[in-house]
């Protein structure tokens, strides 16, 4: 049976670094979309896009293609999308599948769920470089894509493009919490992801704000998207499943 999934990518990146995931799930018989989010397109505004534009952008690409019964992915960042997605468009999805993403509460900011240490370095980063944040290649290399060689990491890191820091600051707005919402929903684990100290960790501190939830855990880094994807995509596939 051929499902449909709509990848929503991580802050610094766009669809395209979803495309080796995409391609796995295409190969099991699967429809996959992944779309770049507003904030994140060549010539967009970083200096002014916020989490509401990369909720709208995704919400729009879903109802221009018409999508239904959709299997809905959030990667890191990408979970602020895909809740607030939720939000408003709930009876076009399936199922929510969070891959070591953020999962807020109504009326909180991605900056209110990472460690006071971020928040510093984003703010110093994003006032320097117009209200857009990077990530240092030091950070990348080491919590975010620790499981792969130095190649990889820096191959990768250059793929990378400037983030609108407005869609960390902002608060989201969510009519109800997450757990109650009538839809299937999974939580991809990837065990070597230190992007969030383990102190702090994805799973289950935010993960279980899903309420009743499907667990998926794997070996892996925060980027595995680059350092493999074929794992990763097996992964979305037991969380995306019925």
């Amino acid at each position: 049976m051929s499902d449909t999934y709509v990848l929503v990518h991580g802050a610094w990146h766009t669809g395209a670094e979803m495309e080796a995931v995409a391609g796995s799930l295409r190969e099991a018989g699967h429809v996959v979309h992944c779309p770049t989010l507003a904030g994140n397109r060549a010539g967009d505004d970083r200096s002014r896009t916020g989490l509401a534009d990369g909720i709208e952008s995704a919400v729009r690409f879903i109802e221009e293609k018409n999508l239904t019964e959709v299997r809905l992915v959030g990667h890191s960042y990408g979970g602020m999308v895909i809740s607030g997605v939720a939000d408003r468009i709930a009876q076009r999805l399936k199922r929510l599948v969070y891959v070591n993403a953020f999962v807020p509460l109504d009326g909180e900011s991605l900056n209110d769920m990472v460690p006071p240490h971020y928040t510093a370095m984003f703010d110093a980063i994003a006032g320097a470089n117009g209200n857009a944040v990077t990530l240092p290649f030091e950070i990348w290399r080491e919590a975010f894509i620790n499981d792969a060689d130095l190649a990889l990491a820096q191959a990768s890191y250059e793929q990378l493009n400037p983030h609108p820091y407005r869609t960390f600051t902002d608060k989201i707005r969510l009519r109800e919490p997450l757990a109650t919402l009538q839809l299937g929903k999974s939580y991809v684990n990837c065990l070597q992801d230190t992007a969030m100290p383990h102190s702090l960790p994805w799973h289950p501190r935010l993960s279980e704000r899903l309420g009743l939830f499907r667990l998926v855990e794997c070996p892996g880094s925060h980027e595995m998207f680059f350092s493999n994807p074929k794992r990763l995509a097996q992964a979305i596939l037991e969380a995306g499943r019925d």
